[in-house]
């Protein structure tokens, strides 16, 4: 196919599933993370037993210069991508009263300023080789609905909702499609401190998402079929606040 795809965050969860899900697809992928490069070094084998090319990117999407740079160089090495998945993002929960200010700054730093960090060194190489591509953001169903403790999050997950909408629209008339895709409960590691049998009380379908629904969507998202779908948030919740 020829099409790479930069998938962040994925070394595990929704971003691991979603370049699995890619590659099975055909697409080749450039994965990145930011500490567990031995576990992405095993995605990308994973990835290349499938018949496609892989090959990871280290760097922390908080990190402007890093991003930049790391970026740029393999674009300039290996040639523009075809579609980027906004996937990394970390939380830090914690009720608003005794929310610490790095706890606030290193979330909206990460989740929102990653948006920009990443996308920067990304987006005008697309538009400079006539790319009609794909990117999809990672909002959450705390970023629409809101959800206690995570003020930081919610604030970091509702911006990223908002820049992906005002982007779209710049980004429409080259033919580049910009959408946004809102997890509810998934069941990856970030449950670990959670009641899950609680949880599932609340969620109407009384399960946990899969990564591999979420991934399936971000593929359908990233095909040809979608390229009139731009500007929209789709929830991936299981009927939890609809």
């Amino acid at each position: 196919m020829g099409k790479y795809v930069l998938v962040t965050g994925s070394s595990r969860g929704i971003g691991r599933a979603t370049a699995l899900y890619l590659a099975k697809n055909g697409y080749d992928i450039v994965l990145h993370c930011n500490k567990n490069i031995d576990k992405l070094k095993n995605v990308e084998e994973e990835i290349k037993n499938f018949g496609v090319d892989a090959r990871c990117l280290q760097f922390n999407v908080k990190d402007r210069k890093q991003c930049f740079d790391v970026i740029s160089k393999d674009i300039e090495n290996n040639g523009v991508y075809y579609g980027v998945v906004l996937n990394a993002g970390i939380a830090r929960d914690n009720v608003f009263p005794i929310l610490e200010e790095d706890e606030w700054d290193e979330v909206l730093d990460t989740n929102l300023g990653g948006f920009y960090n990443v996308l920067k060194p990304v987006v005008m190489p697309m538009i400079e080789n006539r790319v009609k591509g794909r990117i999809v953001t990672l909002s959450s169903i705390s970023g629409l609905a809101g959800n206690r403790g995570q003020v930081n999050y919610s604030a970091s997950k509702a911006g990223i909702i908002g820049a992906t909408k005002a982007l779209s629209l710049e980004l429409a008339k080259r033919g580049i499609t910009v959408n946004c895709v809102a997890p509810g409960i998934i069941d990856t590691d970030m449950l670990q401190d959670l009641p899950v049998d609680e949880v599932k009380k609340a969620i109407p379908m009384k399960r946990l998402g899969k990564p591999e629904e979420v991934a399936s969507l971000i593929n359908y998202l990233v095909s040809e079929d979608a390229s009139y779908i731009t500007g929209q948030v789709i929830s991936v919740n299981g009927g939890l606040y609809r």
